[in-house]
């Protein structure tokens, strides 16, 4: 779970691309779009993993895969706080939700 440090980060994050890039709807959309390109960047790492390409053949490791699931966090939390003003209670609703449907004490 995100922490208020974590939050309070993301807050900045946000900031920064508020003041380079705007937060027009296209400027959203780009920030939501981005995490497709992050979840590629999983995939493509953990192909590397089993080596499936065999061109290419073993290529990162489960450190790089697990890098690459940090990113797509972390964009999805940016992508989150720039569309709500309380993303940790959006996602602590969210979770509970999941989890409730899953059986899984909260």
């Amino acid at each position: 779970m995100l922490t208020p440090d974590h939050w309070a980060t993301i807050r900045r994050l946000v900031a920064w691309l508020d003041q380079e890039n705007g937060r027009s709807q296209h400027e959203t959309t780009l920030r939501l779009l981005k995490l497709t390109e992050e979840a590629g960047e999983v995939a493509q790492a953990w192909i590397g993993v089993i080596g499936q390409n065999p061109r290419k053949g073993v290529t990162h490791t489960r450190a790089d895969v697990a890098e690459e699931l940090c990113d797509v966090i972390v964009t999805a939390a940016v992508a989150l706080a720039s569309i709500t003003d309380d993303p940790a209670t959006v996602l602590d609703g969210k979770l509970d939700k999941i989890a409730a449907r899953s059986g899984v004490a909260t």
